[in-house]
């Protein structure tokens, strides 16, 4: 195991999972965290967060996870087939937010780092991640804040970054089967090693240091805000887009089943309560079929002003 890599990473994400559940606290007010520490079989393991049922959030799952063994799985070595094979270090912060109320967009953040080796050989590492915001009924200004603020980040590290990493977020949560976005997009990127160490490890900081800052204000904005049935219904159904997602376009989740991860751990990105309707569809100018219509189409939301 390379300790002068994994050390400051593993130190750097176990602080911000702990960073990140005290602020969701604080905004929820109600709920609390409950940790589960777990140990995989096969070299490991990571201790899983979950808030249930609190003022806020319905559910909200804050993991961190380090695994090793003798092989990388094949999701991870499907763009990179020359590590096949490799002893492999991998380690990592990943949430999802399911909030009570529709007005309250679900987020979803990961931060995460690899490192293959082999003897003889000089270990190749690489960092991934990025955040991304799916709202039920969105709001143009939240919409454009959350892009400003994934820019700002990225913008203080190196400014060629954010077109790059928001038209790969755009690319990578799309449900290919529906011809649809997840959501309104953020910030996504992959095999970051580019760059040095500590360059690329100042990268994935940015990321992890500006999503409560990102998100949170908009949760304050939208908490309180009443919802109907109606409003409740469809959050449920379009839920449904979250789960067809995790299960069969994340590379993520194929990973930690992959490698033999806990699988409470792996799907607990999943919403408590979801449900499908057949063919279902909006009423013709109606703030459901907006979601579709308008924030659901990628645009360059951080250069748009907020009237």
């Amino acid at each position: 195991m390379n300790d002068a890599y994994l050390k400051p990473v593993i130190a750097y994400f176990m602080d911000l999972q702990d960073r990140i559940c005290n602020q969701i606290e604080t905004v929820d007010k109600k709920g609390r965290f409950q940790q589960d520490r777990w140990q995989r079989e096969k070299g490991g393991g990571g201790r899983s967060r979950v808030l249930k049922n609190g003022a806020v959030f319905e559910q909200a799952g804050v993991g961190f996870s380090h695994v090793y063994g003798e092989s990388l799985p094949d999701s991870a070595t499907a763009h990179r087939p020359e590590l096949a094979g490799r002893e492999f270090n991998a380690c990592g912060v990943s949430l999802v937010f399911h909030p009570k109320n529709p007005h309250v967009p679900t987020v979803h953040m990961n931060v995460r780092f690899f490192i293959a080796e082999k003897d003889g050989h000089e270990p190749v590492w690489w960092f991934g991640g990025g955040f991304d915001l799916t709202p039920f009924y969105a709001v143009e200004g939240d919409v454009i804040e959350w892009h400003q603020k994934a820019k700002a980040a990225l913008d203080a590290v190196d400014e060629s970054l954010y077109p790059k990493y928001k038209p790969w977020c755009d690319d990578y949560f799309y449900l290919k089967h529906r011809n649809e976005a997840r959501g309104v997009g953020g910030i996504f990127f992959d095999d970051l090693n580019d760059r040095s160490f500590e360059e690329a490890f100042a990268v994935v900081k940015a990321v992890g240091d500006a999503f409560c800052d990102a998100y949170c204000p908009i949760v304050e904005r939208r908490k309180e805000t009443p919802y109907t049935e109606q409003q409740r219904a469809f959050q449920l159904y379009r839920r449904g887009r979250y789960v067809e997602f995790n299960l069969v376009w994340d590379r993520g989740t194929l990973f930690g089943l992959q490698t033999g991860g806990r699988t409470e751990s792996i799907l607990m990105s999943m919403p408590p309560m979801v449900r499908w309707e057949y063919d279902w569809q909006p009423q013709p100018d109606s703030a459901e079929a907006q979601l579709t219509e308008h924030f659901l189409i990628p645009r360059d939301w951080a250069a748009m002003a907020d009237d």
